[in-house]
């Protein structure tokens, strides 16, 4: 039977023939360059050009069409598309065109790119560049996929991401290759002509290229001797690259001097090698001496002439022949390396000679370096080699290598030495065995050589072992897809081409002498019989056939014999071979595409492949696998139903059956027949049909199973015994003990039976577990494994028959030496491993032994069964692994014994709730979803929905994205995705419907009004505010006509009205800006929309137009320049930090016009605040400052310094110090530089540098405050604002560093800042600015004391930062407010504001949110005399007004110091204050205190209660705010509009998203935007510079957090509980907040928790770190929530009455009948489930008699859905399904009753009644009703009772096979163990059970007797 298959001619068949044309040709024919390159006469290319690229030599008689075959080239690869579809990828080449197209076989080719060029393409390709990732650590690196368009003169790179490089060539370039690094180049050796009389060293021929934007460096070579190993760059001209590979990293040189080939590794080159190869000589002179020579490249021998001739003088005897001569076979190739240089010519005494070439510039590839030979050869040392080394070399600049090549092998001189057998084709493949070779056809022997190589333990090192050569025309490697791994079909046979020609032509090969199995294409043209040598005689381990996971096809040459050759087309070579594809190219030009067969379809089929070679040894294996892949891919083979019985007949031929004589293989069908025992094919029968068919029926599987059923059996059929009983001929059925497979018999047993145990676990492969079974049994009886025996039969009781069938080979037949020719493993004699047995054991809580399997082909018995160990504690004993793989060294019985358990064996064990956390991570680490999980059998996979169940409850926050898919929170899933969403809820939600005249207007369309509606549900106030701060739309301007007044007063009288209304719409973007902050994603083809600002006015009633431009009134001079530049800076703080912005789209929304520059300038300021300012090229800002434009330069410094706040960047410090004369050398050029823009570079500094405490800008900046006046009106005008701008600087420098300013205690600067605050004595300007302030200023005489009006508010309020929350309680001594009326007289009341303020932030502990500690700030003389001036009688020494003043400012100090402390926390204590004192303020007596200071206090006071209120929206403030918006008569100036406003834009912040910060830094940056003296009009900057006033929205912060319903994507309302930590004010205070909600600072909180019942639970926990959180706020602050079923949000139902869980859940039986399946669409959206409730739970007309099913389903229904497990509805229906099958007892396989076993054990086991008792349970089952498992536990108890007790009815045979099928039943149920083990363990508690199965079989028997 063994030499079936050998003598049979194999051959396998090629499907989907198809003619091939190159994609690209047919689109270049539509190019408008088309007609010149007449395509249409275009010969097809040859093998040039194949799939490697390899261009070989090409034979003589081909030379001829060389010129027409470069015209038109392609080559082909294989492409995954993210979805993991697999398509071709065609690179197409011809004239000056490249097309990259792309089809798969389901899509037809499409161009994906196109790319012309200038000059004709010399050649194309793809390849990978890598880029590390980030500059810090190289590790990480990014591949960039690019197609290389090779010139004459450079190389386009053209990138898949849109990049485009060009890199010119140096030289000209003979080919370039792909590598894992990036190109390798290889240079065109040029040939000189005329005489070589100086013998130049030679050029490096070989460089590489690692980016299209490096530089092209050579590569050196290092070339291992017998006792050295040499380093040089590569410059042999005879070496030619012929081949490079990715993986592994290899390329394959060709010398054509010595005709070898070699193969080396590539990599990057070490620093040492790189030094090694640069070093030059140190000294001038002569270099002969020895000791310098080998740190040197090597002396070259071979001039640039490429010289074959050996008479050439060069070749001269002088050298040593002997290198032509190979070592001894052991030293061969490593020994004398054919390298790069001639080395080898020298004997191996010499050392390497000197010379160095660093190139530079053009000479760096153009000149060559040579220098003699350290021994001095006579025919080297040339007198005209005039090179001074030293002198030329100092000059060059070296280019360091990038990458090195090391030599790994060289072919022998075995091989022939003849010439020109340079390979055309390289390429690696492996064989079945996964053994890789590399092979390389050559061409001119026709033979293609394999030489098969290793990776050692060290990856990156590669052993080559031994070269095969098998005769070939043409071979190209095939992927031959198969099992989970890639394998390669091992097919040695020919390719049957159906349709190329009938096959009549055969050719005999007469010379049969090839050693190795030969693989044939063979068509019929030539259908070349080989003799192909046996197999088994071969000493090979594996035929050397194959490509990573491919055939080759090696076609045979001897043509010449063939008397056919001219007569049919043949084929002539192959190229791109893409997986199992390749094209042949016939002769006569056509091409045809073929596909080979993969080596098997049937997932049954591929798994026991896998099986088989896992376990047998690598040679046996791969003679299964070709000999299976030969029937199976026969001619007209198998359909797919049919191939489990074709794998069946011929593994069981194998292993030595005759499947012919077995009766139940007999009747397997096949189409083919197997071996020429049955090759004549049966004649076709007639279509009528005859007598045996009909026995055939009766005979058949299917008729004995309907027969053994009582009710047909009574009907009268005789009884049919089972078909293959007792067999006449049984005693003819031996094996045959000389077949491939007998000796693996047993071991292929075991393997196939762990396999049918895997199968067990999957539902979807059920089937082919029933089908593995026949063929299991079939052996367990020939090895008389009585074990597995009863175990199949347990499994299958109907199919597999009796136990009275007689063993198919009996004792007899099983001599000795045949069973000694078996391998018996010993641990087949062990207990039969039954998985469903184990995990029952398991839950019994039985010792078990560790469960055998596959690694790789049993993964989920290897899951489920660790799974197991994981819920149930494990026994001590058994936590170590146990591996049985001694027993056979090919076999690898690995224990599944816990991942977890060696650690966690010893520890107690953990809380249930952290097992099933444990268990769900695991699962997902093991790459297990839920898709798998609804292929586990319902028994098995109770556990893990248990665990998934109770993780659903109480989720973990930072668990990813796989895990929550896993535990089916969809909303977590969606929240833990790693996109970022750029859009944030613009994605979600719709834009607002406006009007478009609104929409062009007032710029505040692009509010959330799905979340502002949530936050503000029950008015209108966010439209009030759009109403408030538009500022696009003519004001009304109503002003009485009074018939006194003249038409012309009345005119001026509207006008006057109209400016005096335009201050306030002038203030108004500030606060605009800050209403809108962050919420426009800006479309980057269009510009930002900036809302105009519109001065002129509409009178009533006639509503005619009043303009300022009618020259009537003065109107001051560039009035409208600020509120411009803060009319952009609103309209850019839009732009949404995450939005994408580029450098190109600022540039593009410059506007055209000169009047719209101030917006511009604002706009640029507002990108820097929000981040995107860092985009701007240089160039550009550089552009920018250029123009002059000074507003543009005061946003452009602002905006560039917030936008790197606190990062030191040398570059901005650079920008910025050319603008401060104080930073800049003091012999440097005076630079006019206007006084804002220095003003606004100080502030830029300040913010630069925030935080860091750098010594020298503090120097600076502390000199700048006191700065005094120059000589020529320098520094004369508006020094306010510039030391204020220092001091605020200074402090943002050193913020918060108190009194640990480190290297600054020289400077004094708490007490230089002292002096600045309080006047004193000027001292000497310190620094190198010093000469400058000598001459006195000519203007202002302030003699030599400081003038403290100027730099009192600056040294104020850099104290306040320094010292910011210190407590240093002497410091803030010196700020208290004087206490005498003589001090108080000599200090001015704004700055005790300023003063008490800076107090109180230093001591930040101490400010409580209650009026009387803000009025504590106020000192006693001034608290006595206000309060009783109208009692007690005044006294002369106090001035009253100064008083009232002081105390007012005082107030508005401490109510701002209030408003700072609890900035955006919405205290109500707070609020209340504040609110108290702004609405006292409002009605106080204007006359003491004045109007204009009055209206300062009120303004800051405002301004402080609204930054407690930030973002909040509050209803009182709001009337505050409209109240003062109103008023714009008197004293109401431009400034205090601006405060207002301000006012109303903070408590808006960003339409509700924001809110204000209390770090550090928020607070500087609110010190600068709301320091308390507003510009009195609109062009005012004398005391602060109004840009500032913007630097606000550096303090706010993202905290709204909006819960989003995952399904229908819409904001809704949440519960949350925010759980505050403990703080010395208050204990851990936990509250409740209906979310949209503004969370508190993130550092005050615990946790955050979604609450019930509503929506799923999910907690958030800061304590562990608060990056999550922040995360989600940053994307605007969306928390995915998921709705619980039957529940509805708090929108449609607040009180929670109208959920329909809410009725009375006391009653359960009336809430069963009461449900209605139409209800069941309000609980869940699930379609299957709402298609479940209308066909399975309505009583329609014919459902009438299962109204018991009916109600029973809709039980079940109901407490799936409402308990949220509907996943458990099919298990519930599976039990029930179990229970009736049982009971009507025609269970066919006991399959669901193990399943229901597993269950009912599961909820017996101690660890859930342990589970159950947890308190996080809350009463939670384990997912199945209470009543419902106890019912089907007693009707499955009841059925089997019935079955032991009842009498035996009349039918023998029929109640005979009943009986079995219902003792499998019994025997399963209750875990009988079978007859061998019951007598081998006397087990406790069986004995009762033994003896009452025993007396009912003995009855049952007794009676049928």
């Amino acid at each position: 039977m063994s030499h079936v298959y050998e003598e049979r001619a194999t051959m396998i068949a090629a499907g989907e023939l198809q003619s091939f044309v190159p994609f690209g040709r047919e689109h270049c024919k539509n190019h408008p360059n088309a007609v010149n390159l007449q395509l249409r006469q275009l010969q097809p290319a040859s093998e040039l050009w194949s799939s490697d690229g390899a261009a070989g030599l090409v034979g003589s008689l081909q030379e001829v069409t060389l010129q027409e075959r470069e015209k038109e080239r392609w080559q082909l690869r294989k492409g995954t598309a993210p979805d993991e579809v697999e398509y071709e990828e065609e690179l197409y080449v011809a004239g000056n065109m490249v097309i990259w197209s792309r089809g798969s076989k389901n899509q037809a080719s499409y161009v994906y790119k196109a790319f012309t060029v200038d000059s004709p393409v010399q050649q194309a390709l793809w390849c990978n560049f890598t880029v590390p990732q980030s500059k810090k650590n190289g590790e990480n690196f990014i591949h960039i996929c690019t197609v290389c368009i090779v010139q004459s003169t450079c190389v386009n790179v053209h990138s898949m991401s849109g990049k485009d490089f060009m890199s010119p060539l140096p030289f000209q370039v003979s080919a370039l290759w792909s590598t894992k690094f990036g190109l390798l180049l290889e240079r065109k050796n040029i040939i000189v002509d005329g005489n070589i009389s100086p013998i130049r060293e030679p050029l490096p021929t070989l460089f590489s290229m690692l980016h299209p934007l490096d530089e092209i460096a050579p590569v050196v070579c290092k070339s291992t001797g017998l006792f050295e190993s040499r380093l040089q760059y590569v410059s042999d001209s005879a070496l030619r690259v012929v081949f490079t590979c990715h993986e592994p990293s290899i390329i394959m040189t060709y010398d054509t001097q010595q005709c070898t080939h070699t193969v080396w590794t590539l990599r990057k080159a070490t620093p040492e090698e790189q030094t090694t190869v640069l070093k030059c000589p140190d000294q001038a002179g002569p270099v002969h001496t020895p000791n310098a020579a080998p740190s040197l490249l090597s002396t070259h021998l071979r001039n640039v002439t490429r010289l074959d001739s050996p008479a050439s003088p060069l070749h001269c005897h002088v050298l040593h022949n002997q290198s032509r001569i190979p070592a001894s076979p052991g030293l061969h190739s490593r020994a004398h390396s054919p390298s790069i240089s001639n080395m080898a010519a020298l004997s191996r005494a010499h050392s390497p000679g000197i010379a160095a070439p660093s190139f530079s510039g053009a000479q760096r590839f153009n000149m060559s370096c040579h220098t003699p030979s350290p021994r001095g050869h006579s025919i080297l040392t040339s007198p005209n080699s005039t090179l001074n080394d030293t002198a030329l070399l100092q000059e060059m600049e070296p280019i360091l290598p990038d990458l090195c090549i090391e030599q790994l092998w060289t072919e022998t001189s075995a091989i022939s030495r003849e010439k020109g057998c340079q390979a055309s084709k390289v390429f690696i493949t492996s064989d079945l065995c996964e053994n890789r070779y590399l092979c390389f056809l050559v061409e001119s022997h026709q033979q293609l050589r394999c030489v098969k190589f290793l990776e050692s333990n060290e990856t990156s090192q590669l052993i080559f072992a031994s070269v095969t050569v098998i005769t070939a025309k043409d071979a190209a490697p095939l992927e031959v897809r198969n099992m989970s791994n890639i394998l390669s079909s091992g097919c040695v046979s020919k390719v049957f081409i159906p349709g190329l020609l009938s096959p009549t032509f055969s050719v005999q090969n007469h010379q049969p002498q090839l050693s190795t199995p030969l693989e044939n294409i063979s068509t019929p043209a030539r259908a070349t019989v080989q003799h192909m040598s046996r197999l088994e005689e071969v000493g090979m381990p594996s035929p050397v056939l194959e490509v990573r996971s491919s055939s080759q096809h090696h076609e045979s040459s001897w043509l010449e014999d063939t008397p056919f050759q001219q007569a049919a087309p043949h084929i002539h070579t192959f190229r791109d071979p893409v997986s199992n594809r390749v094209t042949l190219e016939l002769s006569s030009g056509s091409m045809l595409r073929i596909t080979i067969p993969e080596v098997a379809t049937s997932e049954l089929v591929k798994r026991c492949l896998q099986a088989i070679r896992f376990i047998l040894p690598k040679d046996t294996a791969m003679k299964v696998l070709v000999k299976w892949y030969n029937s199976y891919n026969a001619p007209g083979g198998p359909s797919m139903h049919l191939e489990w019985n074709l794998f069946v007949t011929c593994l069981m031929t194998m292993m030595g059956y005759n499947t012919e004589r077995l009766t139940w293989t007999r009747n397997l069908h096949f189409e083919v027949p197997l071996s020429p025992v049955i090759a004549p094919k049966k004649a076709r029968p007639a279509d009528t049909g005859s007598d045996e068919d009909w026995g055939y029926l009766r005979c058949s599987d299917y008729h004995w199973q309907v027969s053994m059923q009582p009710a047909l059996a009574v009907q009268g059929l005789e009884p049919v015994w089972p078909p293959g009983g007792v067999d006449n001929h049984q005693s003819a059925l031996g094996l045959e003990s000389s077949a491939m497979l007998f000796p693996h018999i047993p071991v292929l047993f075991y393997v196939l039976h762990l396999l049918y145990e895997d199968l067990k676990l999957d539902e979807l492969q059920r089937s082919g577990a029933r089908a593995l079974v026949g063929l299991l049994q079939q052996l367990a009886k020939d090895l008389q494994l009585e074990d597995f025996i009863d175990l199949y039969w347990r499994d299958y009781p109907s199919f597999i028959k009796t136990f009275k069938e007689a063993c198919v080979i009996d004792q007899g037949t099983r001599p000795i030496n045949a069973v000694g020719l078996m391998t018996w493993p010993v641990f087949l004699d062990g207990e039969a491993p039954c998985v469903f047995s184990w995990l029952s054991r398991c839950l019994r809580g039985q010792d078990v032994t560790p469960f055998p399997c596959l690694p790789g082909i049993c993964e989920r018995t290897k899951l489920l069964v660790l799974v197991r160990t994981q819920i149930l504690p494990v026994p001590l004993n058994m936590s170590q692994l146990i591996n049985t793989s001694q027993l056979i060294q090919f076999l690898q019985c690995v224990c599944l014994w816990g991942v977890f358990h060696r650690q966690s064996s010893v520890k107690p064990a953990p809380s249930s709730g952290s097992l099933a956390e444990k268990l769900v991570v695991w699962l997902t680490s093991a790459g297990f979803t839920l898709k798998d999980l609804e292929s586990v059998p319902f028994g098995v996979a109770l556990p893990i929905r248990d665990a998934i169940y109770q993780c659903r409850e109480h989720p973990c926050s930072d668990w990813s994205e796989e895990v929550c898919a896993l535990i089916g929170r969809q909303d977590l899933t969606k929240q833990a995705h790693k996109v970022t969403l750029t859009v944030g809820l613009n994605v979600m939600l719709e834009p607002p419907v406006t009007s478009e005249a609104d929409e062009e207007e007032d710029g505040m369309t692009d509010l959330h009004p799905e979340v502002t509606g949530l936050i503000w549900s029950q008015d209108l106030r966010v439209q009030e505010v759009r109403r408030l701060l538009q500022s696009s739309r003519p004001i009304r301007v109503n002003v009485p006509h009074l018939p006194e007044v003249s038409d012309h007063e009345y005119i001026e009288e509207k006008e006057n009205k109209l400016l005096q209304l335009c201050q306030r719409t002038m203030a108004l973007p500030v606060g605009r800006g800050l209403f809108t902050l962050f919420s426009y994603h800006p479309v980057p083809t269009e510009p930002l929309p900036v809302p105009k600002l519109n001065l002129t006015g509409r009178a009533p009633p006639r509503n005619t137009m009043v303009d300022l431009n009618s020259g009537n009134i003065d109107v001051p001079p560039n009035m409208t320049c600020w509120p411009s530049f803060h009319n952009g800076v609103a309209a850019g703080l839009k732009i949404a930090p995450a939005s994408q912005v580029e450098s190109a789209w600022i540039a593009y929304n410059k506007p055209k016009s000169a009047d719209l520059a101030n917006e511009y300038a604002g706009f640029l300021m507002a990108l820097g605040l929000n981040g995107h300012l860092t985009k701007l090229a240089t160039l550009n800002i550089h552009d920018y400052l250029t123009k002059g434009h000074e507003m543009t330069s005061i946003g452009l410094l602002l905006g560039v310094s917030a936008a790197k706040l606190g990062t030191m960047d040398m570059s901005i410090t650079r920008l910025l110090s050319i603008h401060i004369p104080a930073l800049l050398p003091p012999t440097s050029t005076e630079l006019d530089v206007p006084h804002s823009v220095q003003v606004a570079a100080v502030v830029g500094i300040g913010l630069i540098y925030q935080g860091t405490g750098h010594r020298h800008n503090a120097e600076v900046l502390l000199a700048e405050i006191g700065r005094p006046p120059g000589p020529e009106m320098e520094y004369c005008t508006d020094r306010e604002s510039y030391s204020l701008a220092a001091g605020l600087a200074l402090g943002m420098v050193c913020l918060g560093h108190g009194s640990n300013l480190i290297g600054m205690t020289d400077l004094n600067v708490p007490e230089q800042l002292y002096q600045y605050m309080v006047g004193g004595h000027r001292r000497m300007h310190a620094g190198i600015n010093r000469e400058k302030h000598k001459s006195p200023s000519y203007q202002i005489k302030e003699g030599d004391t400081i003038n403290v009006d100027v730099t009192c508010p600056g040294a104020t309020l850099a104290l306040a930062m320094i010292y910011l929350k210190t407590n240093n309680r002497s410091v803030a001594d010196w700020l208290k407010a004087p206490d005498t009326m003589f001090l108080l007289d000599f200090i001015k009341p704004e700055f005790l504001l300023l003063r008490t303020l800076a107090r109180c932030l230093i001591m930040w502990d101490e400010i409580f949110p209650n009026a009387d500690w803000v009025t504590s700030n106020v000192p006693q003389i001034i608290q006595e005399n206000i309060g009783n001036q109208e009692q007690t009688s005044i006294s002369e020494d106090l001035n009253m007004e100064t008083l009232v003043q002081a105390h007012d400012y005082i107030i508005a100090g401490g109510c701002l110091a209030v408003g700072f402390r609890f900035a955006g926390s919405a205290n109500s204590d707070a609020f209340d204050c504040l609110h108290l004192f702004a609405l006292k303020a409002t009605t106080s007596a204007v006359l003491q205190t004045g109007q204009y200071n009055l209206q300062t206090c009120l303004s800051m006071v405002l301004l402080a209660v609204s930054m407690v209120m930030a973002g909040s929206g509050n209803l009182k403030v709001l009337q505050l705010c409209r109240f003062f918006h109103k008023r714009t008569f008197g004293e109401m100036n431009y400034g205090f509009h601006m405060a207002h406003h301000m006012a109303l834009g903070l408590l808006f912040l960003g339409g509700g998203r924001y809110t204000l910060s209390t770090s550090n830094s928020a607070i500087a940056a609110l010190l600068c935007a709301l320091y308390p003296h507003f510009p009195a009009h609109s062009t005012d900057n004398r005391y602060h510079l109004q840009a500032l006033r913007h630097l606000a929205v550096l303090a706010a912060e993202p905290r709204l957090l909006v819960p989003v319903d995952v399904d229908t994507l819409k904001p809704c309302y949440a519960l949350l509980d925010v759980t505050y930590r403990e703080t010395q004010w208050y204990e851990e205070t936990t509250v409740e907040l209906m979310a949209p909600t503004m969370l508190p600072e993130l550092h005050l909180l615990k946790r955050i928790k979604v609450k019930g019942p509503r929506y799923w639970e999910l907690n958030i926990d800061i304590s562990k770190g608060t990056q999550h959180l922040q995360s989600i706020l940053s994307k605007d602050g969306v928390l995915y929530v998921k709705l619980r079923a039957g529940q509805l949000p708090y929108k449609d139902d607040p009180q929670g009455w109208k959920s329909l869980l809410a009725p009375n859940l006391n009653s359960r039986s009336a809430e069963v009948h009461t449900f209605k399946p139409e209800a069941i669409s309000t609980f869940t959206s699930d379609a299957a489930l709402v298609s479940f409730a209308e066909y399975f739970c309505r009583a329609s007309e014919n459902m009438k008699h299962k109204q018991e099913t009916v109600a029973l389903l809709s039980a079940i229904l109901y407490e799936c859905v409402t308990q949220e497990y509907p996943e458990m509805l099919p298990t519930h229906i599976s039990i029930d399904q179990a229970v009736r099958t049982l009971e009507r007892g025609d269970l066919c396989e006991t399959f669901s009753l193990w399943q229901m076993k597993l269950v009912l054990e599961l909820c017996e086991s101690r660890v859930l009644q342990q589970q159950l008792r947890d308190t996080r349970r809350q009463g939670h089952g384990l997912l199945l009703s209470s009543e419902f498992l106890p019912v089907m536990k007693s009707s499955a108890d009841r059925a089997l009772d019935r079955w032991l007790c009842e009498p035996i009815s009349l039918c023998l045979h029929c109640c005979l096979q009943f009986s079995l099928l219902m003792l499998a039943c019994f025997l399963v149920y209750h875990s009988i163990p079978s007859l061998k083990n019951m007598v081998a363990s006397d087990l406790e508690g069986t004995i009762t059970l033994k003896q009452k199965l025993t007396t009912g079989l003995l009855r049952k028997r007794g009676s049928s007797c």
